[in-house]
């Protein structure tokens, strides 16, 4: 197996806008609670992350109460 091609982009988008949304939670408001800059959320929330770490995705999932795959998913 080949690494990906960084030109070739990739197919992970990013379900934060939905979970905030379906919360009644400002970006502000989750970057407070999981000690995440807003910045870095605002660059994962518009799939302009090229990185995560699990401890990050980790703090998300236990403040917005889901699971990863909410929010990281494979685009078909």
């Amino acid at each position: 197996m080949s690494p990906v091609d960084p030109e070739e982009g990739h197919r992970i988008a990013c379900g934060l806008d939905a979970l905030l949304a379906d919360r009644g939670m400002t970006l502000t408001e989750l970057s407070e609670r999981v000690g995440v800059s807003l910045v870095n959320l605002s660059v994962l929330k518009n799939g302009r992350a090229r990185a995560v770490r699990f401890s990050t995705l980790t703090a998300i999932c236990d403040a917005l109460q889901c699971d990863v795959g909410d929010v990281l998913f494979l685009e078909r």
